[in-house]
C-alpha cells in the first residue's frame, strides 16, 4: 500500500470518526396544544373515592362540631374603636396564653394587642363549630411576647390613635383619647414612660405587618409554640357560651 493511499485510508477513517461523534442540532418546527376539560365528564377512580371517603367523611364531621354557642352576632364591625370580637380575641389570647408565659418565665403579660385585619369573618349568632374558628383565623400565626420599652408603647399608642380602627386590644388597657393628647392606663396603673412592658401579638405583627413596626427589635422576645387558631377553638371549648361586649377600653372622649 502506497504512502499517499494510507493517508486517503486514514483521512477517510477520521472524518467517519469525526462525523459520528459531532451532536446533533434539533429545530423546533412545530407545536402543538389540547385542551382536556375537567368537568362532569371526567369519571372519578372507584378505588380512590373509596378511599377517601372515610376522611372526607371525618373531615366534614369535625369541622362541623359544635364547639360552643353565642347568643349574639360576633363582628368587628360594631363599634369604633373597638369591637365585639377584637375584644373577645385580644382577651381570650391574654387568658389562654399568660399561664404559659408566667410558667416560662415568672412573669405575667401586660396587654394584648393584634390588629383588625387579622379579623377575617364574623360569628353569627348561635352554635360556634370548629368551621367558624377556622374562618375567623386560617393563618398560621403564632403568639409571641415581647417586652417593649416606654419609648415602643409611645409609638405602639400613636398608631392605635393614627389609625383609629377597632384593632383588637385587651381589656387590662384603658385608653382614652382627649383634647391634649391621651390617657393611658395599663393593668390599672398610669403609663410610665421608664419601665418596660410585655406584649402579647403574633409572629406576624412582631416582623413589623401591618406596618407595627413597634414591635420589631424588643428589650426581649419569647415565642410560643402555640398557634393563634388553637387558642380560639381550645377557649371555646372551654367556655359553653361566649361572653363579650364593648366595655370603652379604647375610645375617644
Amino acid at each position: 500500500m502506497s504512502t499517499t493511499f494510507k493517508k486517503l485510508v486514514f483521512l477517510f477513517c477520521f472524518s467517519i470518526v469525526f462525523s459520528s461523534c459531532k451532536e446533533d442540532t434539533y429545530v423546533v418546527t412545530k407545536i402543538t396544544a389540547k385542551t382536556i376539560a375537567v368537568d362532569a365528564t371526567i369519571t372519578s377512580v372507584t378505588n380512590i373515592t373509596k378511599t377517601i371517603a372515610p376522611y372526607k367523611e371525618k373531615m366534614i364531621k369535625e369541622i362541623n362540631t359544635i364547639i360552643s354557642y353565642t347568643p349574639k352576632e360576633l363582628t368587628r364591625t360594631d363599634g369604633k374603636l373597638e369591637s365585639s370580637l377584637g375584644n373577645l380575641m385580644a382577651d381570650l389570647s391574654y387568658e389562654r396564653a399568660n399561664p404559659i408565659f408566667n410558667k416560662e418565665t415568672g412573669k405575667n403579660i401586660d396587654f394584648a394587642l393584634f390588629n383588625f385585619g387579622g379579623i377575617r369573618a364574623g360569628i353569627p349568632a348561635g352554635n360556634i363549630t370548629n368551621k367558624h374558628a377556622f374562618e375567623l383565623m386560617p393563618f398560621d400565626n403564632t403568639y409571641v411576647v415581647v417586652e417593649l420599652s416606654g419609648d415602643k408603647i409611645e409609638e405602639l399608642i400613636t398608631y392605635l390613635i393614627k389609625r383609629n380602627t377597632a384593632h383588637p386590644i385587651s381589656k387590662h388597657v384603658k385608653l382614652t383619647i382627649t383634647e391634649n393628647g391621651y390617657e393611658l392606663y395599663i393593668q390599672h396603673k398610669k403609663f410610665d414612660t421608664k419601665k418596660t412592658y410585655y406584649v402579647l401579638t403574633t409572629d406576624y405583627l412582631q416582623s413589623g405587618g401591618d406596618n407595627m413596626v413597634f414591635f420589631k427589635n424588643p428589650k426581649s422576645r419569647y415565642k410560643q409554640d402555640y398557634k393563634m387558631r388553637d387558642a380560639i377553638v381550645d377557649y371555646f371549648k372551654s367556655v359553653d357560651t361566649v361572653k363579650t361586649t364593648l366595655d370603652n377600653r379604647f375610645q375617644k372622649k
